[in-house]
């Protein structure tokens, strides 16, 4: 199977490439924002007519949050405009589309348990509604289209142009500042982009039925919640982790303040369940030569 992989270079697409150098049957073609930059919206026809592929990933967007409420207009090319184009190439090559989409498709919504793929989106920030719109235009290209949903990530590579991740920000700052203030208002599902990997892969593999899946790890956190864990599991115990409101840390765009996606029928569709936050994280701070 030749699966063609945009966003090589971000931190799910470097797991991704890892991930598929040991699957038996497919043949990854991986390609990074130098090769296929989604904001020139014509050279994804030009690029992608010249490649021959059974599958295409798209692991790439506009996701810095804060930058995109006062760059809505780019966001909305690369995040929604990009995924339409992508998916008519997929229609009319017969190829499947896997999309990455967003927890941040929801936070307006009243419920707060984990939420299903039936759930009504309610995005309180430009980034959620952009990849919303998204997962909607893509969907109108008759391709046969995967929605992976996914949430919170940290990966081995860092996030492109975040400067790493989660994980590493709060490494860095315990031992710089020897004490750490994280929001605790908000609730979220911790995800390791290799668990990310390797569910989307078998997901492909598996030939899964088309639709919105839920690819995030098991369980919940607040970030103070996920900055306490890290601290404890990297030995700086001894850094004191303070709980604060989102309202004594405002950042530009609107947080969901609560974003828990359900990954039930991911489990049910592979009989293979998305690993624990807490299990990923360690594993994670093993790889990095973190852990305690």
């Amino acid at each position: 199977m030749r699966v063609l992989l945009l966003g090589s270079n971000g931190q799910l697409g470097s797991d991704i490439c890892r991930r598929a150098g040991s699957e038996g049957g497919l043949e990854l073609n991986a390609l990074s924002r130098a090769d296929l930059d989604l904001a020139d919206l014509e050279a994804i026809d030009a690029v992608l007519r010249r490649i021959e592929f059974d599958v295409l990933i798209n692991a790439t967007g506009f996701h810095k949050t804060d930058d995109v409420e006062s760059q809505a207009q780019t966001a909305t090319v690369i995040n929604a405009h990009a995924p339409l184009r992508l998916a008519r190439v997929c229609a009319g090559k017969g190829a499947r589309f896997v999309h990455l989409s967003t927890d941040y498709v929801f936070g307006g919504q009243a419920k707060r348990e984990p939420l299903t793929e039936s759930d009504a989106p309610a995005p309180l920030n430009v980034y959620g509604a952009t990849k919303l719109m998204g997962e909607a235009l893509a969907a109108t290209a008759g391709a046969d289209l995967i929605v992976a949903r996914v949430s919170s990530l940290f990966g081995v590579a860092g996030a492109s142009g975040k400067g790493g991740n989660f994980v590493e920000t709060m490494i860095r700052l315990a031992k710089e500042k020897g004490a750490l203030k994280v929001v605790s208002d908000q609730i979220m599902a911790p995800t390791a982009t290799a668990d990310i990997a390797e569910a989307l892969l078998r997901l492909i593999s598996a030939r899964a039925p088309a639709g919105v899946y839920h690819v995030v790890g098991s369980g919940q956190a607040s970030w103070f919640d996920f900055a306490k864990e890290i601290v404890a599991r990297a030995g700086l115990g001894h850094v004191p982790v303070e709980p604060v409101p989102t309202s004594q840390m405002p950042t530009p765009a609107m947080r969901p303040p609560y974003s828990v996606l359900s990954n039930g029928k991911l489990t049910q569709t592979l009989g293979w369940a998305m690993p624990t936050w807490r299990d990923a994280l360690q594993r994670y701070l093993v790889a990095k030569g973190h852990a305690a």
